[in-house]
């Protein structure tokens, strides 16, 4: 049995414009000690769908659909109780800004022993030789000394670190990490990827890892997850991502990324356009308003995921699976979306579903 196991997640916000398809069919499962990378523009319903497990965006206008397999136990369907015992202890999250998420107020040592002790009967004093354990193990110099300081006394990376160490403190089986590097310099960014690979070979903790930049999982992730609008476009394991992608979105992400071994004037190309309104969102395939390979059927036709030649990667496209391939090659090969089009013929209809 997996460690976690989502099926058909599917996350609607009423709002006074409109219905907010925030999240759409969503599914994915992880086994324990593994990585999965999320990756997606902003808006693409990331955060949401790792939210969502946590009981984080529920309200009397959000409607949330498909189940959420922990060890076997749905999140979706617990008591507030329950999830409350679950989060932070069993599943801990690493947010994007740790400064807005360390309370300013208070000491780092009093949030951390106070993470310690809301899960486990133990002594301050206990709880207190935890924090300083954990700020050991996330490479806080001095840290019986730095627990006493406030969070604006930190860096953003020694931030950074300080949440790692209240996620893990409590031995969680999940770490979902929401954008964990942004607004971090590169070397920092290095640091902190480094630093949760470490910590996930050595407890066997599996991890979450959501980001827009598939740069950030390249060397980290077993299995990435890319999604647009709402949806899983693509889903494959890292390497089948990295040099067989199949998706047109995918594509665009990959050639965004600059590379060491890129000749030497050679331009990042950028996807075109922006993504659409989670409220209204385009017909037939999302993506098909910034794609350079749409057809008339594409805007009429909503695609669904099927899986490739192999079973375990699986795709959103109505582009013949030939046709995606021989495009991806020339792509691969340096050249852009006008040559490739040109060189590969590009089918009028959309390929039947399998």
């Amino acid at each position: 049995m997996p460690l976690l196991d989502i099926s058909g997640l599917t996350v609607r916000f009423r709002t006074d414009d409109g219905i907010v398809h925030a999240v759409e069919d969503v599914s994915y499962s992880l086994d324990a000690g593994k990585v999965l990378g999320i990756v997606g523009e902003s808006g693409s319903g990331k955060s949401v769908s790792s939210l969502t497990l946590l009981g984080l965006t529920q309200g009397p206008r959000t409607d949330v659909e498909g189940t959420a397999l922990f060890e076997g136990e749905d999140l979706l369907a617990l008591s507030p109780e329950r999830k409350r015992k679950i989060r932070g202890n069993d599943i801990a999250m690493i947010f994007q800004d740790p400064l807005s998420s360390l309370h300013p107020f208070f000491k780092i040592g009093d949030q951390l022993t106070e993470a310690v002790r809301v899960h486990n009967k133990v002594s301050k004093a206990a709880a207190r030789d935890r924090a300083i354990e954990m700020l050991r193990l996330v490479g806080i110099p001095d840290p019986a000394g730095r627990i006493s300081s406030y969070p604006h006394e930190f860096s953003g990376g020694m931030r950074q670190r300080v949440m790692i160490a209240m996620a893990l403190i409590n031995d969680p089986k999940l770490i979902i990490a929401d954008e964990p590097t942004t607004a971090l310099d590169v070397t920092v960014q290095a640091q902190i990827l480094e630093l949760l690979s470490r910590l996930r070979d050595e407890t066997g903790t599996a991890i979450v890892i959501i980001t827009h930049d598939l740069g950030v999982v390249a060397q980290m992730a077993d299995d990435i997850a890319v999604m647009y609008a709402g949806q899983i476009v693509e889903q494959a394991s890292a390497q089948k991502i990295f040099y067989n992608p199949e998706h047109p979105y995918t594509w665009g992400l990959l050639k965004s990324i600059p590379r060491l071994n890129a000749p030497r004037g050679e331009e990042l190309v950028p996807i075109s356009g922006r993504p659409p309104s989670l409220i209204n969102r385009p017909s037939g395939c999302h993506f098909h308003p910034r794609c350079e390979y749409v057809r008339e059927s594409h805007k009429r036709i909503d695609p669904e995921l099927v899986p490739t030649d192999d079973p375990d990667h699986v795709v959103r496209c109505l582009l013949p699976a030939e046709t995606r391939r021989e495009l991806w090659a020339k792509l691969a090969a340096g050249a852009t979306p006008d040559e490739a089009k040109s060189q590969v013929p590009i089918p009028e209809e959309a390929a039947p579903r399998e």
